[in-house]
């Protein structure tokens, strides 16, 4: 899966995201959407990470993800 899949696939996803980033809250969860900015955007606020480390952690995800 890469970034642009995603937003596609979130219903699938989204479990395996709040398990992965504990810190997010449902209501985090469902802000997100699908949008991978978004959720870079929440593990910066939740996790005190730079935007390229944030970045960095999703695209990693992404790829490792088998959703």
């Amino acid at each position: 899966m890469n970034r642009d899949q995603l937003e596609g696939n979130w219903k699938q996803v989204k479990g395996k995201v709040q398990e992965h980033w504990g810190k997010l809250t449902s209501d985090d969860i469902d802000q997100i959407n699908g949008r991978a900015e978004q959720l870079e955007g929440k593990i910066q606020e939740r996790y005190g990470r730079t935007r390229e480390e944030a970045r960095e952690e999703v695209s990693r995800f992404c790829t490792t993800c088998s959703c």
